[in-house]
């Protein structure tokens, strides 16, 4: 694949908006994929090069949130390790069997992200009281979760915000921002599987990484200015987006 100007222009503007987009709702492989796929890439290593310049986006946005005080660590252990597990396990699996039964599935539980806050008004306006402990969510929801994103990956962002908004009872806000944290490790370790396992175009990664950095800090700053007034309805858009995406192929 030869190095162009319209090469890294398309990748890097892909990943500017997929960033920001990543940023506050999830769904930025919705861009970056095709864009990879775009400037003539195999299916792995646009999948592995995807894990590379996601890792940048969603650790510039994780220590965005930390700076500014919105995230505790430290509550968060459990969580982050549960998240890196399962996206470890998620890529094995991935090696032993064909994700195509999963992928029809996934389209539906997009689907069902999108109408619930496009219909229910109040979602995640204000914390509410947890349907399960932490430790329980950690080793349910975040393993399954980070499992699904090492093993196929699109929407990971969305679970991680509808599970903490239904099951601990977060505001949008808060929801979104401890979403980056574990995206960020399922990405990490994903990425750190795909190195062992997968083919990673490193000079494509890295010029989509300046452009997720750059895109993170945009969109980090939107979550904190504009609140649930953007994310609820980029959610729901990427949502269907990723539905329509995957269900015509």
């Amino acid at each position: 694949m030869e190095l162009t100007f319209e090469i890294v222009s398309i990748l890097f503007l892909a990943a500017f908006f997929a960033g920001l987009i990543d940023t506050i709702a999830g769904g930025g492989g919705l861009l970056t994929l095709p864009a990879l796929l775009s400037v003539g890439m195999t299916p792995i290593e646009a999948l592995s090069t995807n894990k590379l310049q996601s890792v940048f986006g969603t650790f510039t946005a994780t220590i965005y949130f930390i700076r500014k005080k919105l995230i505790d660590l430290t509550q968060m252990k459990l969580m982050i390790l549960m998240a890196f597990v399962g996206s470890i396990t998620g890529g094995v699996v991935l090696l032993q069997i064909d994700p195509s039964k999963l992928e029809k599935i996934i389209p539906i539980l997009l689907i069902f992200i999108g109408f619930y806050f496009l219909f229910t008004k109040n979602a995640g306006e204000v914390e509410k009281h947890k349907l399960i402990s932490t430790m329980a969510f950690a080793f349910t929801f975040v393993f399954a979760i980070g499992f699904y994103d090492g093993f196929l990956g699109p929407g990971t962002g969305s679970f991680f915000t509808i599970c903490f908004i239904y099951f601990l009872g977060y505001n949008i806000s808060r929801a979104t921002v401890e979403t980056k944290v574990l995206n960020f490790i399922t990405n990490l370790a994903a990425l750190i599987f795909f190195l062992f396992f997968g083919e990673v175009i490193l000079w494509a990664g890295l010029i989509m990484g300046f452009g997720q950095v750059l895109g993170a800090i945009v969109g980090a700053k939107l979550v904190i200015s504009k609140g649930q007034k953007l994310i609820r309805p980029l959610i729901v858009i990427v949502s269907f987006a990723l539905s329509i995406k995957l269900l015509l192929g």
